[in-house]
């Protein structure tokens, strides 16, 4: 099989792509770096001819062209699997939807879902001497999407590392329709974590001590893992390993540290283990070829008999807010969407079962609400209205801000409720433990 040949048969432009989308077509636009960039143009131009294309993607790093088309509702939908700050905004333009879903589960759900899935388009490397297209930085539920897709439109990006794994993190010339040769754009990055602030230190200094040599990691989104992250790279921690749902800046600080080994994984020893990776170029060229690095689909990294199987794993994520019966909220203001389900309860729940294992929520005890100009706490009574539970109270293990950090499992309401309060913030501990008394949790002889 002459695979030049191949290609050559199926390489098609950008516009002969956007051709074979039709009204009512879903259509798969990949996720987070893979997100096309040549079709998407030419798709743009094309939509306003059609009507209800429906498209999933998620982790949108640059605002599509067809999301810039003129009333982009009158033709399409846009279904997330975990919003961003962009399709945040799409969302008040009526024509982003969420897709609630735990992220290990996608695999599946595009496997066995009688929902069509008409195309698949996204980006990818050059094609190796082999025939295969590799997916880069997100191997994720990719391989599912081309097992489901009728037709398989691969844009290809020199500038797309080539991310290592051994499985579903790869198409062959053989199973695609058409190959479309970009412009080669730089992959999408996210911007480099600023300085840590004063609380995301105080955090950090509180969890770093309770991780042992040879954990294995999982480090969330954001100011607090990052500042985590750099904490253990700057520690005496070692021996450590990596099995994590995104891959972030954070670990390449602590594997060119010296700090990552995987010597003491039960599984892929050696291995950092993760099913995406966003972020600075930086940690694009340290994934990019790079063995040590396992690019796995997320049914692998976020199952919990993965993460399960894994000793003292440690699982470190923020929250929006949460309550004083230990509900956690890492997913909206209220009714106002912010984020997704991802994988946290996946991890959270895996880093209990992990002998030796721990997971952390980790939060500031305050905010600025610049709406009533008051500094609020993001430690409720009970959560706002609307609010999404991502971890429910059966579930946390250890919740932390810059006052302290608690172990709440297996704690009476009253006990939970007392060790919440004593990591809130000082001003708003009086106010809480009176709602916890009208909420029948509270112990006055047990008062602060």
């Amino acid at each position: 099989m002459d695979f030049m040949e191949m290609y050559a048969q199926k390489k098609m432009t950008a516009e002969q792509a956007a051709s074979l989308v039709k009204s009512g077509d879903w259509v798969d636009y990949g996720w987070c770096v893979n997100t096309p960039v040549a079709v998407d143009a030419a798709l743009a131009k094309r939509l306003p001819e059609l009507e209800n294309v429906n498209f999933r993607g998620g982790i949108l790093m640059w605002v599509p062209e067809i999301f810039q088309i003129d009333d982009p509702a009158a033709h399409m939908t846009w279904n997330s699997w975990h919003m961003g700050g962009i399709e945040r905004k799409a969302i008040a333009q009526g024509f982003s939807f969420y897709s609630p879903i735990r992220y290990s589960e996608l695999p599946r759900y595009y496997r066995e879902s009688p929902d069509p899935l008409d195309i698949a388009v996204f980006q990818v490397t050059p094609m190796d001497e082999h025939g295969y297209f590799n997916f880069g930085p997100s191997t994720s539920h990719l391989g599912a999407v081309c097992e489901k897709a009728r037709k398989i439109i691969v844009e290809v990006n020199t500038n797309m590392p080539r991310c290592l794994g051994g499985m579903e993190n790869c198409v062959h010339v053989s199973q695609v329709t058409g190959i479309v040769e970009g412009d080669n754009p730089p992959i999408g990055q996210m911007a480099a974590a600023g300085p840590a602030s004063e609380v995301d230190l105080k955090v950090a200094n509180l969890v770093v001590p309770q991780i042992p040599d040879g954990a294995c990691l999982q480090l969330g989104i954001g100011g607090m893992p990052n500042a985590i992250g750099s904490l253990i790279a700057q520690s005496d921690l070692k021996d450590l390993g990596v099995h994590t749902e995104m891959y972030v800046d954070a670990f390449v600080d602590i594997a060119k540290a010296g700090k990552i080994t995987g010597a003491h994984k039960q599984l892929d020893k050696g291995r950092q283990v993760y099913a995406f990776g966003a972020g600075t170029q930086k940690m694009y060229d340290y994934l990019n070829n790079n063995p040590e690095c396992m690019s796995a689909p997320v049914d692998y990294t976020n199952d919990i008999r993965s993460i399960s199987a894994l000793d003292n794993f440690i699982s470190i994520n923020n929250a929006v807010d949460i309550d004083l019966f230990g509900q956690a909220n890492a997913e909206s203001a209220g009714v106002k969407h912010i984020s997704g389900a991802g994988g946290q309860l996946d991890f959270v729940l895996g880093a209990y079962l992990s002998k030796g294992g721990k997971s952390f929520i980790c939060l500031s005890s305050t905010f600025f609400n610049k709406k009533t100009g008051q500094l609020e706490s993001r430690i409720r009574p009970t959560l706002e209205s609307g609010s999404i539970i991502t971890d429910t109270r059966a579930n946390l293990h250890y919740l932390c801000t810059e006052y302290g950090c608690v172990n709440l499992k297996g704690l009476t309401t009253w006990e939970k409720a007392e060790a919440i309060i004593n990591v809130a913030h000082p001003d708003f501990r009086e106010e809480l433990i009176k709602e916890a008394e009208k909420l029948h949790i509270w112990r006055r002889s047990n008062k602060i």
